[in-house]
């Protein structure tokens, strides 16, 4: 750490969760006449949640910030309001708290009902610190279900034509996986217990004792749960459709943060409490993984819609997340949690251009489009940029987190005597690359289009250039200084990697 703070602000982790929660409050109510004001309300308190995430980043130790307050307890059971932050969560609460502020200032000129849009918004920034926050397993479930309900009303109030259907998909495929992670959830904490009292808190259930069986078994229900959130084959449907029918900003949330609640699970819950099971599953999560990066890629290649690729492509650079997982190392394990933050960043630019190209020039169908490099060239640019990101172009923080990954990929592979699957890997990213060379050239470049009105066309406003330029700011900055990011990672993940080596 470059700079340390030389004050702690009381109960920091508390106004991350209050601070959205009074803003979605407070624009909730701000009908009529006063609708116009809903997005400076809006901005305020995301951009003091965003000041108070970064705080985090420069605390030598996060220990200082913890809380812990008694919530339900009965004869049998013990709930605790626990918010606790480490090097497994510090990166993904800034960033939610990076892109509540940007999708905000992002989406200012939004006048559709802008009061519950922005609404929606913050209400969306609760839960998902609540989820990267959250310390006891009741509270986690509760926030976990909390970012579901404003996503589904963000998409079918704000969305495309099929908003209803890709809403209600949305909603029944992830509702349904976190009943089956909260079967999961009840056997921990309950097996942890034994006959004593049911202590819903991590450190209780991580002090638990569990069999090989129950492992096994459980490891199962809370993988599937998780999962399903990040998402895999062949549950990942509902993403496709929930991106192309999303307003851009709730694209942006989704793929930038909410995605990540599925691989934060897996890490926080599945492999710090169940070892032996995360043993028994890590055949499986590589092959999901490969199967993923490969299915994800070669789909990308056959859409026609611009943001129906990008989406597709979150299923494959998720794909790279499941196998650094996998490999259940030190590097695997910290290169997966750097590849969520890196991906958070670079899909965030992705849906914004994707959101730009549709509402400024009226279509995203690819074969419509050409030559709009010289009608909008600043927004071409930062097309570009994120494109080149997403393939892995040095020295963007896309290509640290995916060469990364390759390198303990092929640790792992080596160590099992099976280097050859390697090639799974390198054929993804000449996939990767191929599909948005071949997208930016058909959309960008060659000859301009004449199957579209181009009359009213106009290029980047600037709070949106302002939004892309931080984010793009921040892609070369930890690609040129990774060390930023890794070193909140490092300690978290050679602890955890150290503890799965000695099942």
């Amino acid at each position: 750490m470059f700079f340390e703070l030389p004050f702690e602000i009381p109960h920091l982790l508390i106004w991350l969760l209050v601070l959205p929660l009074v803003g979605a409050i407070m624009t909730l109510f701000m009908g009529g006449d006063r609708q116009k004001y809903a997005k400076y309300v809006a901005g305020i308190f995301s951009a003091a949640t965003m000041i108070l995430s970064m705080v985090l980043l420069f605390t030598e130790d996060l220990s200082i910030y913890n809380e812990n307050f008694a919530w339900i307890e009965t004869a049998g059971l013990k709930m605790s309001f626990i918010l606790e932050v480490d090097g497994l969560s510090i990166l993904m609460v800034f960033l939610t708290g990076l892109l509540l502020f940007l999708v905000t200032l992002f989406s200012a000129r939004e006048k559709d009902k802008p009061n519950y849009f922005f609404t929606l918004i913050l209400a969306m920034g609760v839960g998902l610190m609540g989820v990267y926050m959250s310390a006891d397993y009741f509270l986690f479930y509760i926030m976990w279900e909390v970012t579901l309900i404003p996503m589904f009303f963000m998409i079918s109030w704000f969305g495309g034509p099929r908003r209803h259907y890709a809403a209600i998909k949305f909603f029944i495929y992830t509702h349904v996986a976190s009943l089956v992670m909260l079967i999961g959830i009840f056997a921990l904490v309950f097996q942890a217990a034994g006959s004593g009292i049911a202590d819903f808190s991590f450190a209780a259930v991580l002090g638990g004792t569990f069999g090989t069986t129950f492992q096994i078994l459980v490891f199962g229900l809370l993988f599937f749960g998780f999962a399903v959130k990040m998402p895999i084959v062949p549950f990942h449907t509902w993403l496709p459709d929930a991106h192309t029918e999303a307003p851009t900003a709730g694209s942006v949330l989704l793929a930038g943060v909410m995605l990540k609640m599925g691989s934060y699970g897996i890490i926080r819950i599945c492999l710090e409490v169940l070892p032996e099971g995360a043993e028994y599953w890590q055949p499986i999560m590589i092959f999901i993984g490969i199967l993923a990066m490969i299915y994800g890629a070669y789909a990308c290649i056959a859409q026609k819609d611009l943001k129906k690729m990008v989406a597709f492509s979150s299923i494959s650079h998720m794909g790279m997340v499941m196998i650094a997982m996998g490999c259940l190392s030190d590097v695997g394990i910290q290169l997966a949690i750097f590849q969520m933050f890196a991906h958070g960043l670079i899909s965030a630019v992705l849906f914004m251009v994707c959101g730009m190209v549709g509402h400024n020039v009226g279509t995203r169908e690819i074969p419509l489009l050409g030559g709009l490099a010289g009608k909008v060239p600043v927004l071409a640019a930062f097309m570009m940029f994120g494109f080149m990101a997403s393939l892995g172009l040095p020295p963007l923080v896309g290509f640290i987190a995916e060469f990364g990954i390759i390198f303990a990929f092929y640790d792992y592979a080596t160590s099992i005597d099976m280097a050859w699957l390697i090639v799974f890997c390198l054929l993804s990213l000449m996939l990767t690359a191929g599909y948005y060379l071949w997208a930016m050239q058909r959309s960008m470049f060659g000859r301009l289009t004449d199957k579209i009105d181009l009359s009213h066309i106009h290029d980047v406003n600037r709070p949106e250039a302002i939004a892309l330029g931080v984010l793009c700011g921040l892609i070369a900055l930890f690609g040129l200084w990774p060390d930023l990011a890794l070193g909140y990672i490092e300690d978290y993940a050679v602890q955890l990697a150290s503890s799965l080596a000695v099942v």
